[in-house]
């Protein structure tokens, strides 16, 4: 599997936990970085002061969060260059179909409802795992340069 770092973005401490738990019952041994607000997310991703960004395989990202929601967070990632193609997979206990429709129209790369049940949240982690981190191929790290 890719070792890139996955950030999970999410305010809800249990809901966090419930990921990293589900990651290593599926034995997804990435780092795994924790941003608990949009604007959190945003300074790791996007760093106004010019430090290195972080640059994670994946990002899990809930649509309520405090200082941006997810919404607000998609749509800066997909208008800068350096983080357009970002896999960004919208983890969230909703389901309402305007959310999904907002989620893709912004540049989601998947829609997954948190299942309740730790067995089916687990099995869901498992395909998303291994298609973003085993299966799927990253863009490359400097897009449109070829040696």
């Amino acid at each position: 599997m890719n070792e890139g770092v996955i950030l999970i973005v999410d305010d809800n401490p249990d809901d966090v936990a419930f990921t990293r738990r589900a990651l290593t019952k599926n034995q997804v041994t990435n780092r795994v970085v924790v941003a608990h607000d949009g604007a959190e997310a945003l300074d790791l991703l996007l760093p106004p002061d010019g430090a290195a960004p972080l640059q994670p395989a994946l990002v899990l990202l809930d649509m309520k969060l405090p200082k941006y929601d997810g919404r607000e967070v998609l749509q800066r990632l997909r208008a800068d260059p350096a983080t357009q193609a970002l896999p960004v997979v919208v983890l969230t206990t909703s389901s309402e179909e305007r959310d999904i429709v907002e989620s893709y129209r912004l540049g989601a790369n998947s829609y997954v409802r948190k299942p309740v049940a730790f067995a089916e949240f687990v099995a869901a982690t498992d395909v998303l795992s291994r298609y973003w981190l085993a299966v799927n191929e990253p863009v490359p790290a400097r897009p449109g340069r070829h040696p």
